[in-house]
């Protein structure tokens, strides 16, 4: 697919409370600090993002769907569904765009039932444990491999 369609940032469940919900872990950016580190990105490249966030799997699932047609690439953050959903793995391997998978903790050095990803099967990559950097660092791969390829993803 050329690179005219925007970036699809997918953020799945409790992500709308970053900068709420365990600073701890998650620190204390929110959604739309993350977004608008994407965005720059983008624009870097004369690129745009379309962020979404939801907190139902169905709803990801669509967007994933939607993705397909106009998307030229998709960073997603599926929350807990990284460690559950086979569907949404299975909607994920669909897609003929780059797909990055982001944590902003490192789910490996975490509780033993989120340190497996039925995602990272079906994604091009991952990033984890970077923090909301994580996500930036994603876009810029995606721009750069399609840049590098004559506008189409390899």
């Amino acid at each position: 697919m050329a690179t005219a369609g925007p970036i699809l940032v997918l953020n799945g469940p409790n992500l709308n409370l970053l900068g709420q919900r365990q600073p701890e872990v998650y620190g204390s950016a929110t959604l739309d600090d993350v977004e608008a580190l994407c965005r720059e990105v983008a624009a870097g490249y004369g690129r745009e993002i379309d962020a979404r966030q939801s907190n139902h799997e169905g709803v990801l699932i669509d967007w994933i769907h939607e993705a397909r047609e106009r998307a030229s690439g998709v960073v997603i953050n599926p929350g807990g569904y990284t460690h559950t959903s086979v569907a949404l793995c299975d909607a994920i391997a669909t897609l003929g765009v780059p797909v990055v998978e982001v944590h902003i903790s490192n789910i490996h050095g975490r509780e033993e039932f989120r340190r497996r990803s039925l995602v990272s099967s079906v994604v091009d990559g991952v990033v984890c444990g970077l923090g909301p950097e994580g996500y930036p660092v994603a876009v810029d791969w995606i721009c750069r491999r399609q840049r590098g390829s004559g506008g189409v993803a390899d």
